[in-house]
C-alpha cells in the first residue's frame, strides 16, 4: 500500500469536540493553583491531578501507563522494547498561565492515539507528558526532558536546582512525592526506541493567524541563551547625593537593557533578546541602587548569532559599568542550541496537510520546546496550531479547537506515511 493510499480522513468536528473537552476540563479549580489562570507545576496536587487525568483518558483505550524515576508520564499500547512513534509535550504551566500551552500536545497525543485505536490501525505509538517543561516548579526549563536525555548531573538534581516556593533541592521534592531521584538515569528508557517523534503546541506568536494558516511544520527550534548581570553600584541619598558623584547600578542596567534591544535587532536571522528579571537593591524610593540583577534571556536559530549578542553584551556591560565606577558581573544559568528537525517526519507533515487540504508553512519556532531534548535520542518534529493574537504564557491565552483537531489528522496521516516508508 503506497503512503498517498493510506489517506486518512477523520470526524474533524468529532475530535474537535473531544479536544475542546479535554482542554476546558484542565481548567477546571481541580487543576490550577489559581483562580484567575492556569498555574500547576512538578509534585504539587494540582498537577499530580492532572497526571491521574491522562493516566485514566489513556487506559480507557487500552494504553500502558506509568510514570518514569521522575515523573514523566508515559503511555504505550505495544510492549517495553518494542519500536515505537512518540507524540506529547508537557500538561504544567507558568505560574500565570493559559489552557492550551502544553497542555494542548498531550491533548492532541490523546486524540492521535483514540483515533488510532477507532480505527483499528495497529500504529505503535508512545505518548510522553513530560515534567517541568515551563521551570514554574525549579526554575530550569525542559527539566524533565532534559533529565530523560541525561543532560543533567546528579549535583543539578541534589544541590544547584532547587524549588522556588521553598529552596529545597529537586531531588528531596521528587523522593517526597513518591519518585526515586536518585535513579534518574533510568528515566533515560522514556526515549528508547523512538522511530520517530512528533510533538504539536500553539505557535505562541501570531504568524499562522496573520497568514490565514491553519498549521505550521517546524523546522528548527531556536537554541537560547539564560544568564544574569550583575551590576555593583553604590547606594547613597537621593537627595543628598550630587549626580556627579553617583555609581548607579540602575544607571547602567538601563544602558544594558537597550543596548541587548539593539545588539539583537543588529544580529537579524530571527534572533530576539529580553530582559523579563530586574531586581533592585535596596529598592526605596529615596536611595539610588547600588545593586542590581537583571536576566538575560537570548534566542535565535543561528547559534552563532546568540553568542554574539550575548558576548559582545555582557562586554558592553563591563565597559558601562567601568565608566561610571560599577563593577559587573556575568553568570549563566543555561544554554540550548538550536535544534534542526528531521526532514522525513518535516516532509511527512507537509505532506499529509497538502493531501488534507490544510492551509499550512513551514517554519521557526522561537521557544523552545521538549523536543530539543528528544531530538538526542530520535528523529522528531513539531506542528504549530495558531493562538489568538499570538497570546501565550497569560491567562487569555486561546486556540481554536478545529485547528488542533487537523494537527491530529496531519500527525496521524503522517505516521502512516512513515510507517509505509520502513
Amino acid at each position: 500500500m503506497s503512503a498517498a493510499s493510506e489517506l486518512l480522513r477523520i470526524d474533524r468536528a468529532r475530535s474537535a469536540e473531544r479536544i475542546r473537552r479535554e482542554v476546558e476540563t484542565l481548567t477546571g479549580p481541580a487543576f490550577t493553583r489559581s483562580q484567575t489562570s492556569i498555574c500547576r507545576y512538578a509534585y504539587t496536587p494540582e498537577y499530580r491531578r492532572t497526571l491521574d487525568h491522562f493516566t485514566a483518558a489513556f487506559e480507557q483505550i487500552g494504553y500502558t501507563v506509568a510514570e518514569d524515576a521522575v515523573g514523566n508520564l508515559v503511555a504505550q499500547n505495544v510492549p517495553a522494547g518494542e519500536r515505537v512513534f512518540g507524540l506529547g509535550s508537557h500538561c504544567d504551566s507558568n505560574r500565570n498561565g493559559g489552557p492550551w500551552d502544553g497542555t494542548l500536545g498531550v491533548v492532541v497525543a490523546l486524540e492521535v492515539c483514540r483515533l488510532a485505536a477507532e480505527h483499528a490501525l495497529e500504529l505503535p505509538l508512545r505518548a510522553i507528558s513530560f515534567l517541568e517543561e515551563e521551570g514554574s516548579g525549579f526554575g530550569q526549563m525542559l527539566l524533565g526532558s532534559r533529565i530523560a536525555a541525561g543532560r543533567v548531573t546528579d549535583a543539578d538534581l541534589t544541590e544547584h536546582v532547587r524549588a522556588l516556593d521553598d529552596g529545597r533541592p529537586f531531588a528531596a521534592h521528587a523522593a517526597e512525592a513518591g519518585y526515586a531521584p536518585d535513579r534518574w538515569r533510568e528515566a533515560s528508557r522514556t526515549l528508547d526506541d523512538l522511530d520517530g517523534w512528533i510533538e504539536t503546541h500553539i505557535e505562541q506568536a501570531r504568524t499562522l493567524q496573520d497568514e490565514g494558516l491553519a498549521l505550521g511544520i517546524v523546522e528548527t527550534i531556536a537554541g537560547y541563551v539564560h544568564a544574569d548581570v550583575e551590576i555593583r553600584g553604590r547606594a547613597d541619598h537621593a537627595g543628598g547625593t550630587p549626580m556627579d558623584a553617583r555609581v548607579d547600578a540602575l544607571a547602567v542596567a538601563g544602558e544594558v537593557v537597550l543596548e541587548l534591544e539593539r545588539r539583537a535587532r543588529e544580529a537579524g536571522n530571527a534572533t530576539v533578546g529580553t530582559v523579563g528579571e530586574l531586581a533592585v537593591e535596596p529598592g526605596l524610593i529615596n536611595a539610588i541602587p547600588g545593586g542590581v540583577r537583571l536576566s538575560l534571556d537570548v534566542r535565535g536559530p543561528d547559534g552563532d548569532a546568540v553568542r554574539g549578542v550575548v558576548d559582545g553584551l555582557v562586554a558592553f556591560a563591563e565597559a558601562a559599568g567601568a565608566r561610571r565606577g560599577a563593577t559587573v558581573a556575568y553568570a549563566e544559568r543555561q544554554q540550548l542550541a538550536p535544534t534542526p528537525m528531521d526532514g522525513a517526519i518535516v516532509d511527512a507533515l507537509a505532506g499529509a496537510a497538502a493531501a488534507a487540504g490544510v492551509a499550512h508553512k513551514r517554519m521557526i519556532s522561537g521557544a523552545a520546546h521538549d523536543t530539543m531534548c528528544v531530538a538526542d535520542r530520535a528523529p522528531t518534529a513539531m506542528l504549530f496550531v495558531p493562538c489568538r493574537d499570538g497570546i501565550s504564557h497569560a491567562p487569555d491565552e486561546s486556540a481554536d479547537p478545529a485547528d488542533a483537531a487537523l494537527a491530529a489528522e496531519v500527525a496521524l496521516n503522517a505516521l502512516l506515511r512513515l510507517r509505509a516508508a520502513r
